[in-house]
């Protein structure tokens, strides 16, 4: 018993000896007895539920947020694409300098889309980088945000014209462009020189500047008087680009027929060759009243033609100093070009046109029937203003 006792009490005594640090020898059979590896220490139940608990929150937060974004993102596109509210066509101005937010928030004001936010954001993403352009755009009834993105970064705004036909000088130009209502800003305060606007119709949309207009005619002008220039008789007797658009300004005054204008600048040519006077009215009117032009009820008077000016072509030898107005293509294409006539004179014909003659005395003949259609209108009209009715017109210049 007492062997056993001791056996038994062998491990607990070596477990302390080892504490301590003592090496004690084992047995074989303690040896070869497999020892007791220690358990893991394992989580609470309760540990391990609030983590699960905690990953299950955001899960359901990622997926929950996913689930938004993406109706967000369904709704915005939908509401993008979708019909606008607009019962009827309607004009909207982007201004210049405008931004994203100033449009988006117009369109909402104007009815023309229903959330400026969407518009805002969607368009942003559409036009990465590019902009939305100034102007006045007309926007189609029940027009989508998308359509009407496309239409003003599309720039086809609403274009105006402004006419200015040939023959006006240049204060009668820039009369007309000051009163045109929707043309902005001043007139340059300095006038353009007399011939160096080309007359034409001219486009713009709302917000041009009148001072525009004007560099663009100038412009216009230079480029075609150089051209038709360039391709010119070299037999005229105009030495300058100068007398050359001079000359055509005279033209341009005198006929506004097209069939005309190359035989009265063959006219006024043959005159210039020989050393004649012109003897062009328009010139004496410009003289007397400059580029505010002749009143419509002023005729001209023979004391008019006596009268000392530098453009009184009655007095004067050769061309006046400056253009007389602003002529178009048809006039300076007429004097770069012109008909190959001996013809030295010309007077109106009662019909709108003119009579041409190559002698003084064929001349005075074509003046005396014009003067007798004079009186015969003027008999006719002072019937008619007897009998109640209105006068008849009349039509032609004299020469």
């Amino acid at each position: 018993m007492s062997d056993f006792n001791d056996q038994s009490q062998q491990p607990a005594a070596r477990q302390e000896s080892t504490s301590k640090g003592l090496i004690i020898p084992k047995s074989a059979n303690e040896a070869l007895r497999p020892e007791k590896v220690p358990e893991p220490r394992r989580r609470s139940r309760k540990a391990r539920s609030q983590i699960v608990i905690f990953l299950n929150f955001v899960m359901s937060v990622i997926v929950f947020g996913a689930l938004i974004v993406a109706g967000s993102v369904y709704y915005a596109l939908h509401t993008y694409e979708a019909p606008g509210p607009l019962a009827a066509n309607s004009n909207f101005i982007v201004r210049n300098g405008a931004g994203m937010s100033e449009i988006a928030s117009g369109l909402e004001r104007a009815g023309i889309i229903t959330d400026g936010r969407v518009f805002r954001f969607v368009s942003e993403a559409y036009l990465d980088n590019e902009t939305l352009k100034a102007g006045e755009y007309e926007i189609k009834a029940r027009s989508s945000m998308q359509d009407v993105m496309q239409l003003l970064k599309s720039g086809k705004s609403i274009l105006y014209s402004v006419s200015l036909p040939e023959g006006l000088t240049v204060k009668q130009m820039f009369k007309r462009l000051q009163d045109d209502p929707i043309l902005e800003g001043e007139l340059p305060r300095e006038l353009p020189a007399e011939g160096s606007l080309r007359p034409d119709t001219y486009k713009f949309s709302r917000g041009t500047k009148r001072a525009e207009i004007v560099e663009q005619m100038k412009n216009a002008q230079t480029a075609l008087v150089a051209q038709i220039w360039s391709r010119r008789d070299s037999d005229l007797p105009v030495q300058t680009v100068e007398e050359f658009v001079t000359l055509a300004s005279i033209v341009e005054k005198e006929t506004g027929r097209a069939d005309e204008r190359s035989r009265v600048a063959s006219v006024f040519i043959n005159r210039l060759e020989k050393g004649m006077r012109i003897q062009s009215d328009p010139t004496v009117i410009y003289g007397i009243f400059g580029g505010d032009g002749k009143p419509a009820d002023r005729p001209i008077l023979k004391s008019d033609l006596d009268k000392q000016t530098p453009y009184n072509t009655y007095i004067i030898k050769g061309l006046p100093p400056t253009p007389i107005a602003n002529p178009g293509r048809a006039a300076l294409e007429a004097v770069a070009n012109p008909s190959r006539t001996e013809e030295l004179y010309f007077v109106a014909d009662g019909t709108g046109g003119h009579v041409f003659a190559t002698s003084l005395d064929e001349h005075n003949a074509n003046v005396r029937r014009w003067r007798k259609i004079e009186a015969e209108r003027a008999a006719e009209a002072a019937k008619a203003a007897a009998d109640g009715t209105a006068p008849a017109t009349t039509d032609g210049q004299s020469q």
